[in-house]
């Protein structure tokens, strides 16, 4: 692509996420709460695993444990073994515990609604306060996962795109500055379910990407795959030459 100016990216940017609008309706996070205290425990036993094996096991775990100062008198013991499945158990069980206790102590018992608070919750960094504050609070909040980053960075929605490890935070800087802050959650939500499944890491679905047409990125993985399939192409001849050959003799 051309090089663009910043009202372009701008534009660009707003019409890419009218189409995600279009593919992706409903905007609202995954993991199963009824509050925000249950939000911040699932968020942070989110980590490293998918939001379906940690919504398979909070039920249980909020039914033994319904609020901050039950988990707070915890057996670690039997919090891993509630959550085992999430992986990493040991220490998620040993976060979320200490978490409770932490807002038993120094918040009653009830989950702050700032950033500067929540981070200071053991478990808890700028991507799980960022949840908690979007999805819990309805405040500006923008977290920046995996599928944030990865998306983002073939989208150039930012100046980090180059780099193997962007910054989560600049990401967040950069990014909304270009949308309202009521937008910011939605967004990054739309971001998530477009990451999980279009543009995957591996084997991103181009072909049928409604943003192919303005995706920087679309080019190279269209060359890739098509490439890909002309090599398997010739490799099917080149067998099937070899057993003609072979039936001739």
């Amino acid at each position: 692509m051309a090089r663009e100016t910043k009202a372009q990216r701008h534009e660009r940017m707003r019409e890419q996420y009218i189409r995600l609008i279009e593919l992706y309706p409903v905007a609202q996070c995954s993991l199963h709460h009824r509050n925000e205290w249950e939000l911040l425990v699932a968020t942070v036993m989110s980590a490293q695993t998918t939001d379906e094996r940690v919504n398979s096991v909070t039920p249980e775990l909020f039914d033994r444990y319904p609020d901050a100062q039950a988990l707070a008198q915890a057996q670690l013991w039997d919090v891993e073994n509630i959550i085992r499945p999430v992986g990493f158990y040991h220490m998620k069980a040993l976060h979320i515990i200490e978490l409770s206790q932490a807002l038993v102590e120094r918040f009653d018992g009830v989950v702050p609604h700032t950033m500067d608070e929540l981070t200071t919750l053991p478990g808890v960094g700028r991507k799980t306060a960022n949840v908690v504050l979007g999805d819990a609070f309805h405040l500006p909040g923008f977290p920046v996962d995996t599928h944030v980053k990865r998306v983002t960075s073939r989208l150039r929605w930012h100046t980090q795109w180059r780099k193997t490890n962007p910054d989560p935070v600049e990401i967040e800087k950069q990014v909304t500055a270009e949308f309202p802050p009521e937008w910011w959650a939605d967004v990054s939500h739309r971001l998530i379910f477009f990451g999980r499944n279009i543009c995957h890491a591996r084997n991103p679905e181009c072909e049928v990407c409604p943003l192919a047409s303005t995706c920087p990125a679309a080019p190279q993985f269209l060359a890739q795959k098509a490439e890909k399939e002309a090599r398997k192409k010739y490799a099917a001849q080149r067998k099937a030459l070899k057993g003609q050959r072979e039936s001739l003799r």
